[in-house]
């Protein structure tokens, strides 16, 4: 006989006292779309005629229940919603907790649809999503990996509207249409949570996308006051010294004859290389011109094909070392330590990811 009810080991419903009586909290996502879900099917039509077939009863509130919950899930785009923005790593059992936390339960809990809509943390995300789409895919969940997806559309729709960094994500699109092509062929779609069904309308999905980002015009601004061509070239120079990407000084030396030849400088190149890579790192790798002088424009691209380069983000996740907790610094955490401060420690993406492998 199969097992109907709801599992007794669960913790149960969390409720809210109101001046209309108690409400219950539900933590797993927002309000359904649709108000015609929230109509519940009257039991007493299917036992009006027999009032103690309480069997009839408990079948049609089942199902009800089940069909609430598949019409959910086929029109949910929203991301799971939690009051607390941090979680904490548990990688075993102890007296006080048991289990552990897994990858995709931290993807659920960190808030990463409202991440994105920050500049600061844009990259930051953008970039954990694609080492996400290239190792760690198969370790989702089926929920986490529905948000993953539903976070990945709303990541599209921002460069869509806002023109911000198309590049990064046009990687990351290629990597994950890599990756599920690799895991449907070559792999098998065993590894794969879900129907194939799914996957297809997920790769369907992920074309449209790469085609609306390689149609993406950036329409010329109309400024009026002070543009960038109006500063000094000094100034415009130690813009680029500031820039830490090569591709963002390569294209901005694409826009007049004068931040091309900026853009050509030696030494330009040669504070870019140093700031991403060692002087061990150099001697291994030397590249020389015709009249012995270092090419550190060919140099730098040299070292980024054997060496990962240093990455720089305007607001990171951080953990804490006293606590275990994962958190944004700006919603921060319930810390018992003396010196919060002192134990915070900024993480890269793939130590966020490592952070979750067991």
């Amino acid at each position: 006989m199969p097992f109907l009810g709801k599992d007794w080991r669960s913790p149960g419903w969390s409720w809210m006292k109101t001046d209309h009586g108690w409400k219950r909290i539900i933590f797993y996502g927002h309000e359904m779309e649709d108000n015609n879900i929230n109509r519940e099917i009257d039991l007493k039509e299917f036992s009006c005629d027999n009032e103690e077939n309480l069997f009839v009863g408990d079948v049609c509130e089942l199902s009800t229940t089940k069909r609430k919950k598949d019409f959910y899930n086929n029109n949910t785009k929203s991301q799971f919603v939690f009051r607390d923005k941090w979680i904490y790593v548990q990688k075993g059992s102890t007296k006080e907790r048991h289990g552990y936390c897994t990858l995709g339960e931290a993807l659920n809990r960190l808030d990463f649809s409202s991440a994105i809509q920050d500049l600061r943390r844009f990259n930051y995300v953008a970039k954990l999503f694609q080492l996400i789409a290239k190792s760690q895919l198969t370790s989702l969940s089926g929920a986490a990996q529905k948000n993953y997806f539903n976070i990945l559309e709303k990541i599209v729709r921002k460069v869509v509207e806002d023109h911000y960094n198309p590049r990064l994500v046009k990687e990351l699109l290629q990597d994950l249409s890599s990756t599920l092509h690799s895991l449907t062929i070559h792999v098998g779609r065993c590894v794969l949570v879900g129907n194939v069904n799914i996957w297809l309308c997920r790769l369907e999905s992920i074309f449209k996308w790469q085609q609306q980002l390689n149609n993406l015009q950036i329409p010329k601004q109309m400024c009026t006051g002070m543009s960038f061509n109006d500063l000094p070239v000094y100034m415009q120079n130690k813009i680029l010294y500031n820039l830490s990407d090569a591709y963002d000084i390569i294209n901005l030396g694409q826009a007049t004859p004068t931040l091309h030849s900026l853009s050509e400088n030696r030494t330009l190149w040669k504070s870019l290389c140093h700031f991403h890579f060692s002087d061990k790192q150099f001697c291994r790798n030397l590249v020389l011109t015709q009249s012995d002088n270092v090419d550190w424009k060919l140099m730098y691209f040299t070292l980024q094909k054997h060496y990962p380069m240093k990455e720089q983000y305007g607001d990171t996740l951080h953990f804490c070392k006293h606590c275990s907790i994962v958190f944004w610094k700006d919603c921060g955490h319930p810390c018992s330590a003396n010196d919060p401060d002192s134990c915070l420690m900024p993480i890269s993406p793939q130590h966020f990811i490592d952070l979750f492998k067991f």
